[in-house]
């Protein structure tokens, strides 16, 4: 049973027998993630005051200018799994391909691969805006004892045990569903313990925030263009308001907590979508069907799509359930 004020580590133990699979391996790797976060959160928190923010001069396999902390982060994330010795293999937003890990005792013994996102929204990093970490859990479907292959990580959404994230803004928490409800932690920095403080969290139904980059309206597809317009018409409970923070995970945790969708749509300039299907979508859209809410390409369900890449985009809209099947029909609707 879940409490308030109850350690990650505590949660974690109490609630492993409701985890189909009970060998303490995943709680393990959650804790492995717990660790880092905290390693990860200190760099973020003292961003201003040392020479950690602003760009490296490279550019990541996404093609986008790579942040020092966006390095920092994926470094410490790689490393902290690698060096507890849970997962047989990784693949991350920042790296070109994945990387196959060898347990020390008996070679690839480990059951879970991870996949990612090490500092979304790191854009915004110099701007002090809040930023966060995605994450994403499989069972390897290669036979155990081999390396690591690509299959292990193109599966689809529905095959995942666990996801979460880390929002570092003016509380960190971590927010995290192995399939039984979305649990949010919050650190207490000055132990450096992570409590329960929103247990089995949801998303209304409905609510009234829209999130979406307005700036690119005019290359949106003709549906997103007429739902935007619907969110600003003076009619029942609307106009929305409007909300876009720019970092996913901070514009999903605000959503689900007071109600809302995000958009981020293909455009005339991202045929595809921008938005990484392994590292940001397929884990968000586990966690927003855990807490009652809804995750689609504006067509289809984000978690039933088959993936082919590594890096593949696809458009993601997200949120609470009725706002999101509004924003389908629209979709639907332009294409008659």
């Amino acid at each position: 049973m879940a409490r308030k004020n109850q350690t990650l580590g505590e949660f974690i133990i109490e609630n492993q027998s409701s985890f189909k699979y009970t060998s303490g391996e995943l709680s393990r790797l959650i804790n492995s993630i717990r660790l880092a976060a905290k390693v990860v959160n200190h760099e973020v928190n003292k961003a201003g005051l040392v020479d950690i923010i602003g760009s490296v001069g490279d550019t990541n396999i996404q093609g986008e200018e790579q942040q020092k902390l966006d390095v920092y982060a994926n470094e410490k994330f790689i490393q902290t799994l690698k060096n507890r010795n849970i997962v047989c293999g990784i693949a991350s937003e920042e790296e070109d391909t994945f990387i196959s890990i060898n347990s020390q005792d008996k070679n690839n013994q480990n059951k879970y691969v991870v996949l990612i996102d090490p500092l979304d929204g790191s854009s915004n990093i110099d701007v002090n805006v809040s930023v966060g970490t995605i994450f994403s859990v499989y069972r390897r479907i290669s036979p155990v004892g081999s390396p690591v292959n690509i299959n292990d990580f193109l599966q689809k959404g529905s095959q995942q045990v666990a996801a979460g994230y880390i929002v570092y803004g003016t509380s960190t928490m971590l927010v995290y569903t192995t399939g039984d409800g979305v649990n949010g932690f919050t650190l207490n920095p000055a132990i450096g313990t992570f409590y329960l403080s929103h247990p089995k969290m949801t998303f209304p139904e409905n609510g009234h925030i829209y999130s979406v980059n307005e700036g690119n309206y005019i290359h949106f597809p003709q549906g997103i263009k007429d739902y935007i317009k619907y969110c600003q018409m003076e009619e029942d409970d609307r106009p929305y308001t409007s909300r876009y923070i720019g970092s996913l995970v901070s514009d999903f945790h605000r959503n689900m907590i007071k109600g809302g969708i995000y958009l981020y749509p293909k455009s005339s300039k991202t045929n595809n979508g921008k938005l990484r299907l392994l590292y940001e979508c397929n884990p968000m859209a586990f966690l927003a069907e855990e807490a009652n809410g809804k995750a689609s390409d504006g067509f289809t369900r984000i978690l039933d799509i088959e993936p082919t890449e590594l890096h593949q985009r696809v458009p993601f809209i997200c949120g609470s359930r009725n706002m999101v099947e509004k924003a389908e029909e629209f979709m639907r609707n332009a294409k008659k």
